[in-house]
């Protein structure tokens, strides 16, 4: 059976603000499609009162969040996405109920998400990326590109239809292969679950490689 496809909090590398998102049927998505949110409740400091939010999309430069009042562009907020570490930013854009905020000054978004060695790990997040991937099926190979990764899988723009539950070796450069199974394929998407959890610390080196290679393409 296919599986929904999980939005949650999307974390990048780059250095730019999330943009606005697109419109429905922009990204060609059919009317009716299901897909289950997850987002990481967060909280702001706005004009010295704290409201919750919903935190969409987070990047070096900014994030985008769910706001439950209105919010005018301009408008100079902070949000602790690390306990004891406050950011501060201001929003740029408003879409509804979604509001895009740029920070003041970038942050580091490998050390947010790798924490201390001191006390339990949680599992990390879905990061962006953006990497050519080989997935293996039956011994033959796929080139696709990847779009996001967090320890448990992995999401691949594939020009292929590969079928839900199909196994597959998911192989990006410099990680060793990683066999999975398809959990779920949409609008030329397909989301790979990983047979075993990546090691934590092999995937924050990587993804420090790959920041260092969008800084040199900058």
């Amino acid at each position: 059976m296919e599986e929904v496809p999980v939005e949650t909090t999307l974390y990048s590398l780059r250095n730019t603000p999330p943009a606005p998102e697109a419109e429905p049927g922009d990204d060609d998505r059919r009317e009716g499609e299901r897909h289950l949110t997850l987002f990481r409740v967060g909280s702001i400091l706005v004009d010295g009162m704290r409201e919750l939010c919903l935190i969409k999309n987070v990047s070096a430069g900014g994030m985008m969040i769910r706001v439950y009042r209105p919010m005018d562009e301009g408008t100079s907020l902070s949000v602790e996405l690390k306990n004891g570490h406050p950011v501060s930013g201001k929003v740029t854009w408003t879409k509804g109920n979604s509001v895009g905020v740029a920070f003041d000054c970038p942050i580091d978004v490998v050390d947010l998400l790798a924490t201390s060695n001191e006390g339990p790990r949680p599992r990390m997040p879905r990061i962006e990326v953006e990497s050519a991937v080989t997935l293996h099926v039956d011994g033959l190979p796929y080139r696709g590109m990847a779009c996001d990764i967090s320890q448990g899988g992995i999401k691949v723009a594939l020009d292929r239809d590969l079928k839900v539950d199909e196994d597959v070796v998911v192989t990006l450069p410099g990680l060793a292969p990683e066999a999975g199974v398809v959990r779920w394929r949409h609008a030329g998407e397909i989301g790979i679950t990983f047979n075993r959890l990546m090691p934590l610390s092999g995937l924050v080196d990587w993804l420090q490689g790959q920041r260092g290679e969008l800084r040199k393409a900058s």
